[in-house]
């Protein structure tokens, strides 16, 4: 299948890219003049763009859903058509439960990661439709963990069909490992004298003391400066909340999701996500895509690859991530920044980490108006 979704959107990116990195030298009735060496090449300087006349897109991931989202979409080309595929890959009718729920089956791994990665695509559609130039002036993307792969279809790097077959393989294989111990996330805002690292040693040894072999206890996600998100065995996150003071934690909060995703608990899902990743094809993205697992570009299709698999067990270096995409000289303006798909909350960390990039970032919700 063919990846129409933001189809639209990535052919337009790649024939602006396209145009920009050809250089013909070949006249018209000497076809076979060849190109002239480096030497010979005149140097023009690069010309100069306004930083404010570009865009960059954030993919939200797991935990972002909510029941309705997606409502009004249908109006918008291909979404309707996204949905259908979606219905034929997963084997059930998505859009019922992203519109209608019920919330705790939307909420299991299996259904919110295919629902948020469906929905933020949508939700692209609706960014075409509203303004194009947002989508044909995109020069970078990132993805919140499953939004990785959103991001990564937006770019070009691969098809709707195959993406999200992909993400079906990705969260049954999560789910399945979450349920072979209890486990599950703590997000923690700590104060500047919380040590993560000992903190989470701490829970560790408390785990073996009830018994635990061989406990997890580690930081999963990098939020924004002294916010984190902590994942590993639930004794050790009761540990955490229960000693939060003295750990030097002002809020800790526990996540609804259903395993200690990004730690080694998460080991399991692995190989399955491997296997999908080498059947699928993968090139390299039109637009700058950056990975969870180090903030760095993606550079390849096999970089695309083994990243993807990593991020499994790797945590997500969100904060690194954006200083990565929105790093620049003083006084350099900042690109206009999207966050496209359910929920607000990669907005809410761009803020706590980059309050300047932050004055130019928007919402594209996937939920308001009214279907036709």
């Amino acid at each position: 299948m063919s990846a129409w979704l933001t189809a639209s959107s990535v052919r337009k990116v790649r024939q602006r890219l396209s145009q920009c990195r050809t250089l013909s030298t070949i006249q018209p009735g000497n076809d076979t003049q060849s190109p002239p060496s480096p030497a010979e090449t005149p140097v023009e300087p690069r010309p100069w763009k306004d930083p404010s006349d570009r865009c960059v897109f954030l993919f939200p991931g797991q935990g972002s859903q909510f029941v309705g989202m997606g409502r009004g979409l249908l109006r918008y080309p291909n979404v309707g058509d996204m949905f259908e595929a979606a219905r034929k890959i997963l084997g059930y009718d998505l859009l019922s439960l992203c519109l209608n729920g019920p919330e705790e089956e939307l909420a299991k791994t299996v259904h919110c990661q295919p629902a948020v990665f469906v929905t933020s695509l949508a939700a692209v559609e609706k960014l075409n439709h509203q303004n194009p130039k947002a989508i044909e002036t995109c020069v970078a993307a990132a993805g919140f963990s499953v939004g990785e792969f959103a991001a990564l279809v937006f770019s070009g790097a691969m098809s709707f069909a195959e993406a999200l077959y992909a993400v079906k393989v990705r969260a049954e294989a999560m789910q399945r490992a979450s349920e072979l111990a209890p486990s599950g996330m703590l997000s923690v805002v700590g104060k500047a004298q919380a040590q993560y690292k000992h903190t989470c040693l701490l829970a560790k040894e408390h785990c073996r003391g009830l018994g635990v072999e061989e406990p997890v206890c580690t930081v999963a996600t990098y939020l924004f400066p002294d916010g984190r998100v902590i994942a590993g065995h639930r004794q050790a996150l009761d540990f955490l909340q229960q000693n939060a003071k003295r750990l030097h934690l002002l809020r800790t909060k526990m996540l609804a999701v259903s395993g200690a995703f990004h730690t080694d608990l998460m080991s399991t899902a692995v190989e399955p996500l491997r296997d999908v990743l080498r059947q699928v094809e993968v090139r390299r993205p039109e637009i700058n895509v950056y990975s969870n697992v180090d903030g760095k570009r993606y550079m390849s299709a096999v970089h695309v690859r083994r990243q993807l698999a990593r991020q499994l067990t790797a945590p997500v270096k969100w904060e690194q991530t954006l200083h990565e995409m929105f790093e620049r000289a003083r006084g350099e303006r900042f690109p206009r920044v999207y966050e496209v798909g359910p929920g607000s909350q990669l907005g809410a960390t761009l803020q706590r980490c980059n309050r300047k990039a932050f004055d130019g970032y928007a919402h594209v919700d996937p939920a308001d108006g009214e279907e036709e």
